[in-house]
């Protein structure tokens, strides 16, 4: 039987997806409207599955955690009301480096000649609004125009993919089905390097590592947003040199990499991880993003005009900085460098796996004994997904088992982000059980997003953390101050209602309540498993504690 023949032309919405069915993306988040529709009938003639959300947050939100897992993501909103509603999720896929698409479909190009007074506008003819809304958040933008659509969307997506951070599409409506030539060739991000300034590079680097008494790498989540982590291996074992991970970077690596020292969090971080880090004559930076969140609100113990940084696409050596020279290539050199100055016996495992402490199985459930357990729970293929709160800072200084992923939104940090993520990276790599922490608080936020979990027919664990409010800002002001408080929600009955009508509900306040709720979650593998547990209402992790009073300092002015 004969192939058949590729169409000399296909529409702009076929060019569209097939663009991102090459980048690996199967499935685009969003919601309808009626500027989308036609082009979502042309989505669901195609590989791609459409994933509706409850709300065009979420679907940013699911975007994102799907990008992080399988290197690129696509939402798809309407005009206006819809994007601006995925906008918070955008900006936190800029911050954080994650490289998606939002596309926004709207108006026709007569309406928009014509300036006329169509829903969703603003009323005043002017139809660029949004899109410069957009411009500070994503890297690269456009409105297709049938003239140059092919050219404007790989562009588009060419810069997303290269600079690992969203790009911005607006379709106007009638675009979607004008013809253009079919692809040809494949998109090309390749980052090209300076020559000159890797020749460099390469010789600064060397002078420092010869001089050099000992070495340790510190790495963050840069290197895995680059896809570097093959290469991050390498330098470590050619250099046997111990390592640590920003908490924004946990699990770039697996934990259970040999030299591997913990989660650095500057004075507040644990000392086997202070040592490594603070203690080497010459630290090597892989992709590190120095912020307050994650490293101890700034009580980092390196000087950053000190040592070997590499960023995305710039390199320094002792704050010399070496332009053009990206992550791959300044791995490549100093891997080389390393080996023949340390090369030797990799250095055993540093930071091991801390058991649970002991507590009075009948006594109120602690944070000091949650995490733990949690951690210990975790297996090779778990997911976890930690919201900001009491949950990150709770588990990014657990060890997980090696193989495990970990993701959260430190930096952007936006409650209630974690559970349409968690839809995201799920649906990008079923093979894993994922593992979802969040707080009773940020739940609220998102929890609306349960129903899309269920009927994407996913089966995680939800571990909902009910501590009556934000306590992550009671931590830091206003312990018992009324705007801390959330309202009263009865967990157990959401599930059902929101569509998950055999999620096995789970309810632990002690510490055998939770051994026995963890133990039938293993068991049971095919649904949702939702655990309520519950702890003290002022009861927060010492990594959250420690920091609560540093930022609590800070926005006094007084650090």
């Amino acid at each position: 039987m004969s192939t058949p023949a590729t169409p000399a032309t296909v529409t702009v919405a076929e060019y569209l997806l097939h663009r991102l069915a090459s980048l690996d993306v199967h499935h685009l988040f969003g919601v309808p409207g009626d500027y989308t529709l036609s082009l979502l009938d042309t989505v669901l003639a195609s590989e791609i599955a459409w994933v509706g959300c409850a709300n065009e947050l979420g679907a940013a939100y699911a975007a994102d955690g799907y990008a992080r897992v399988r290197g690129f993501g696509a939402v798809l909103t309407t005009f206006g009301v819809g994007e601006l509603s995925a906008i918070n999720g955008i900006a936190g896929s800029y911050t954080e480096r994650v490289p998606l698409v939002h596309i926004t479909v709207g108006p026709s190009q007569e309406a928009e000649r014509s300036g006329a007074v169509v829903h969703h506008t603003a009323a005043d003819g002017d139809y660029d609004r949004f899109a410069r809304a957009h411009a500070p958040v994503v890297c690269a933008s456009t409105v297709v125009r049938p003239q140059t659509a092919a050219e404007e969307i790989d562009r588009v997506l060419t810069t997303a993919l290269r600079e690992r951070r969203p790009g911005y599409l607006r379709l106007p409506s009638d675009v979607a089905a004008v013809r253009v030539a079919a692809p040809a060739g494949s998109l090309d991000a390749a980052v090209e390097t300076d020559q000159e300034s890797l020749a460099a590079f390469r010789a600064a680097a060397k002078t420092r590592i010869e001089q050099a008494r000992n070495t340790a790498v510190l790495t963050d989540f840069l290197a895995d947003r680059f896809r570097v982590q093959a290469a991050l291996a390498a330098l470590i074992a050619a250099g046997a040199s111990p390592w640590a991970v920003l908490s924004s970077g946990k699990t770039v690596l697996p934990e259970d990499t040999p030299g591997f020292a913990g989660v650095y969090s500057g004075a507040l971080a644990a000392p086997e991880a202070r040592a490594a880090v603070e203690g080497a004559d010459l630290l090597i930076r892989v992709g590190v993003v120095a912020a307050d969140t994650t490293t101890g609100g700034f009580t980092h113990g390196f000087d950053p005009e000190s040592g070997i940084d590499l960023g995305a696409d710039c390199a320094s050596v002792d704050g010399k900085r070496f332009e053009g020279v990206p992550l791959p290539a300044a791995l490549a050199v100093l891997t080389g460098l390393v080996a023949r100055r340390f090369g030797g016996p990799q250095r055993p495992v540093l930071s091991a796996p801390t058991p649970p402490v002991a507590a009075d199985p009948a006594a109120p459930l602690t944070q000091a004994h949650l995490w733990p357990t949690l951690a210990a729970w975790t297996g090779p293929n778990t997911l976890v997904v930690a919201e900001q709160g009491t949950s990150f800072f709770g588990m990014c200084v657990q060890h997980l088992s090696g193989g495990a992923r970990f993701i959260a939104q430190p930096i952007w940090g936006s409650i209630g982000y974690t559970l349409p993520a968690l839809l995201g990276a799920q649906l990008a790599d079923p093979s894993r059980r994922g593992l979802l922490l969040i707080g009773d608080g940020s739940a609220q936020m998102t929890i609306q997003e349960l129903g899309t979990l269920a009927r994407q027919r996913l089966t995680p664990v939800i571990v909902l953390v009910n501590n009556n409010g934000y306590t992550v800002e009671r931590a830091i002001h206003g312990p018992r101050a009324a705007y801390n408080d959330i309202a009263t929600w009865d967990w157990q009955k959401l599930p059902a209602a929101l569509g998950a009508p055999d999620a096995l509900m789970l309810s632990a306040a002690t510490p055998a309540e939770l051994t026995t709720a963890l133990d039938a979650a293993d068991r049971a593998t095919d649904r949702m498993v939702f655990i309520e547990v519950h702890t003290g209402t002022h009861d927060v992790p010492e990594l959250l504690h420690r920091l609560a009073e540093n930022v609590r300092a800070r926005n006094k002015g007084k650090a």
